[in-house]
């Protein structure tokens, strides 16, 4: 069963997308925080635990290890439903191992981010108990963006993490409502997708006839508002 989260830090979209089953869970970033309007981080964040009682990511900003873990102890105390997102290297790619095993070994839940290869995920995998809960965050779609086939990678991580019944594989960075499809396929654990991906995967099941009527029928209203003649 691959369960889906919502990556998004819009207030108005987590209130309509909380209510929604289907979605589990949701991840946020600082890119999201910011587009989302957030002035102060703790603030904001703490408006969205207001709102659901679902897993929540909330990203560390800082670069480095000291920082990391600083930010990292304030974040986990928010609530109870809180996952700390800590990067895998810092900017400069350095590993970020020290932060990943002081935090864990606090028993505070952890989504390792901006993971792109399996070697990566055997790092994490040792600095790591097997009691506390970790999501790692695999780029695929960032992965497929530059002409790399994601597969093989995500495939090899889910086969280290078998050993680990607290560790799940979640798809970062999803490009199109099949994807959902595919994590299933392969039994990923999560998928993380914006609100508009996840508003088609609650349409599936359209027959191919369906699909044909309703492409004919959307190109002939734009025809007729544009008053095309030949």
């Amino acid at each position: 069963m691959t369960k889906i989260f919502c990556d998004i830090a819009d207030i108005n979209l987590i209130k309509k997308f909380n209510k929604k089953s289907i979605v589990k869970g949701f991840t946020t970033n600082p890119s999201l925080m910011r587009k989302a309007g957030a002035k102060n981080y703790k603030n904001y964040s703490n408006q969205i635990l207001k709102i659901t009682d679902k897993p929540v990511s909330f990203e560390v900003f800082a670069d480095d290890e000291k920082s990391m873990i600083t930010q990292g102890l304030k974040i986990s105390s928010w609530a109870r439903n809180v996952y700390v997102k800590v990067p895998v290297t810092n900017s400069r790619g350095k590993f970020t191992g020290k932060v990943i095993k002081l935090l864990n070994k606090k028993k505070i839940k952890l989504n390792i981010t901006a993971v792109y290869s399996a070697k990566q995920t055997k790092q994490i995998l040792k600095k790591i108990n097997k009691k506390t809960k970790v999501i790692i965050s695999i780029f695929v779609g960032r992965m497929s963006d530059v002409g790399k086939d994601p597969m093989p990678e995500l495939k090899k991580s889910l086969k280290l993490v078998k050993k680990y019944t607290n560790v799940e594989i979640l798809w970062a960075s999803t490009r199109e409502p099949y994807n959902f499809i595919q994590a299933k396929q392969i039994k990923c654990h999560i998928i993380t997708a914006p609100p508009s991906i996840i508003e088609k995967i609650e349409k599936f099941g359209k027959s191919f006839q369906k699909l044909t009527t309703d492409t004919v029928k959307g190109f002939l209203k734009d025809s007729k508002k544009s008053n095309f003649k030949i």
